[in-house]
C-alpha cells in the first residue's frame, strides 16, 4: 500500500474512504474470485437433465433423513440469513461514501461481495427443498419476514463500525456453517457436509476483506477506529437475523430457538463469540496501535479487558434442554 497521508484530520471518515478506495480497486482479487472459477449450486445438486435426477434426489433425501433435528433447524435458519441477502447489500450501498460512485471501488467491492454471497442462499434453499423434510411455505414465509423487517445492528452510516460488523460476523458465519459441515458429515450427509464447507470457505475469505479494511483504516484514523470498536463491542455485536420469526410469531420468537438450537449443538455459542473478539483484537494488534488520544486510549483498555468478562458471562449461559417444534420442520 502506498505512504500513509500525513493530511487526513482525525475522525475524517471521508478522506480516509477516499484513500482506501484506490486498495480496493487494487486488492479485490485477492478475496474474490473470477465468476467463472467459482463453483455454482448447480456444481452440488442433482441435475434435472440427467436420467439418473430422480435416484440423485432419493440418494439426498435418505441421507437428509438420519440429520439430527436441531441440526436441521439451525440449517433453516442459516439459509434463511442467506437469503436475506437484499438486506445486506442495500444497507452496505447506504455507508457514507460507498455510494458516492457507481462505479468506484466500494461499489465494485458491494456487488462483487453480493454476487458471491448470493450462491449461498440458492445452494442451501435448493438443498432444503429436494430434502423432503422441509415445510417449504413456512421456510418462504420467514424468509419474506426477514427481508420485510430488515435488522437494527447499531452501525449506522458509519464506515468504520460497518466493516468491524462485518469482520465479527463473516467470521461468526464461517465457524456456524463450517460446524453444520462437520456435524452433517458424522450423520452420513457427506453432500450438506460439502456445501457448508464451501461456503464457510467464502465466509472465511469475505472476512479476511473486511479485516483488511479496518487494519488499514486503523493505520490512518486509530482512535476513531478504536472508539468505533469500543462501541459496537458494548452495544453487542447482533446476528443479522435477529428478527427471525414464523408465521403468526412476534418478530425475533423464532431466532431466539434458532439459537438455542445452536447452541445446543455448539454450532455457533457464547465461547464462540468471546473467540471471535479475541481474534479481532490480535488481528487488529489493538495492543500495539499507535497515536491514539484518551478516548482512543480508554477504548483500547476496555477492548482488552472484554473478553476475560465476557467468558465469565458465558460459563453462566444455561440452554434450554427442550428442543421446539419448528413450523419449518415436517414432522
Amino acid at each position: 500500500m502506498q505512504e500513509l497521508p500525513l493530511n487526513i484530520p482525525e475522525g475524517s471518515r471521508k478522506e480516509v474512504m477516499a484513500y482506501l478506495e484506490p486498495f480496493m480497486l487494487n486488492e479485490m482479487s485477492e478475496y474474490l474470485k473470477p465468476v467463472e472459477e467459482m463453483w455454482q449450486p448447480a456444481d452440488f445438486l442433482p441435475d434435472a437433465s440427467r436420467d439418473t435426477f430422480f435416484e440423485e434426489v432419493r440418494d439426498l433425501q435418505e441421507s437428509a433423513k438420519e440429520l439430527p433435528y436441531d441440526l436441521v433447524a439451525v440449517l433453516i435458519g442459516d439459509t434463511i440469513t442467506e437469503e436475506a441477502l437484499p438486506t445486506y447489500e442495500s444497507w452496505l450501498t447506504m455507508v457514507e461514501d460507498v455510494e458516492k460512485n457507481e462505479q468506484g471501488g466500494w461499489m465494485k467491492w458491494v456487488r462483487a461481495w453480493t454476487a458471491e454471497e448470493n450462491r449461498h442462499g440458492d445452494l442451501l434453499n435448493k438443498y432444503l427443498y429436494l430434502s423432503g423434510r422441509i415445510d417449504m411455505r413456512q421456510f418462504e414465509i420467514s424468509t419474506q419476514y426477514l427481508i420485510q423487517d430488515g435488522f437494527d445492528i447499531g452501525t449506522g452510516a458509519d464506515p468504520y463500525r460497518n466493516f468491524i460488523y462485518t469482520s465479527f460476523q463473516e467470521l461468526a458465519t464461517n465457524v456456524s456453517h463450517r460446524r453444520v459441515a462437520g456435524i452433517s458429515k458424522k450423520s452420513g450427509d457427506r453432500l450438506l457436509a460439502k456445501m457448508c464447507g464451501v461456503i464457510a470457505s467464502d465466509e472465511a475469505r469475505h472476512a479476511k476483506a473486511y479485516m483488511s479494511f479496518i487494519s488499514h483504516a486503523l493505520q490512518v484514523d486509530p482512535s476513531e477506529v478504536m472508539i468505533a470498536f469500543e462501541d459496537m463491542m458494548r452495544k453487542k455485536i447482533v446476528m443479522p437475523a435477529h428478527f427471525l420469526r414464523e408465521a403468526g410469531e412476534p418478530q425475533g420468537e423464532a431466532f431466539a430457538h434458532f439459537s438455542d438450537a445452536a447452541q445446543r449443538l455448539e454450532v455457533y455459542t457464547a465461547l464462540d463469540y468471546v473467540e471471535i473478539l479475541q481474534s479481532l483484537n490480535t488481528e487488529w494488534a489493538i495492543d500495539k496501535v499507535t497515536g491514539l488520544n484518551d478516548k482512543g486510549e480508554k477504548a483500547r483498555d476496555y477492548l482488552m479487558k472484554l473478553p476475560d468478562r465476557l467468558i465469565r458471562l458465558a460459563d453462566r449461559v444455561k440452554i434450554p434442554e427442550i428442543q421446539y417444534k419448528f413450523k419449518w420442520i415436517h414432522e
